[in-house]
């Protein structure tokens, strides 16, 4: 029953109807309108957890179960998705130091009013062209 699944893998049933509707778990099979998992569903949920932890996205899990063509190694299967996995985090990390760096550095100032802190920004500003600032700042949201 779903309510002991749930309690032996250490999630909500709502989290298991998710999966379902996800696409991540078969459906199963069902007994007085009650979903009745067999014993291997474990196995397929600790893969789901491991993924969520390691930071992929429920379209990406369901890529790693469903997205190869039958017969593909799983090894090969994480190998595939943590290259690009680890490309988005080196991505992230990098905008995180960028971030720090900004924290560190800008607001930090000596100014006693507003228009003062306005006039330096600009100042530091001043000989990049509007482009060059707003790539800066996009490439700093990311």
């Amino acid at each position: 029953m779903i309510g002991e699944l749930a309690r032996k893998v250490g999630v909500a049933p709502s989290a298991l109807r998710y999966y379902e509707k996800a696409g991540l778990l078969p459906p199963p099979a069902r007994t007085s309108k009650r979903r009745q998992y067999g014993q291997n569903i474990v196995g397929r949920i600790r893969i789901i957890l491991l993924a969520r932890d390691a930071g992929f996205s429920i379209s990406e899990t369901r890529t790693f179960l469903n997205g190869f063509p039958a017969g593909t190694r799983p090894a090969l299967r994480w190998r595939e998705m943590a290259k690009r996995k680890i490309a988005e985090l080196d991505e992230l990390l990098a905008r995180v130091e960028q971030m720090k760096s900004i924290l560190n550095a800008s607001f930090n100032c000596e100014c006693r009013e507003l228009e003062d802190c306005e006039r330096l920004v600009a100042a530091n500003c001043r000989g990049r062209s509007d482009s060059e600032v707003q790539r800066q700042r996009r490439k700093t949201r990311r």
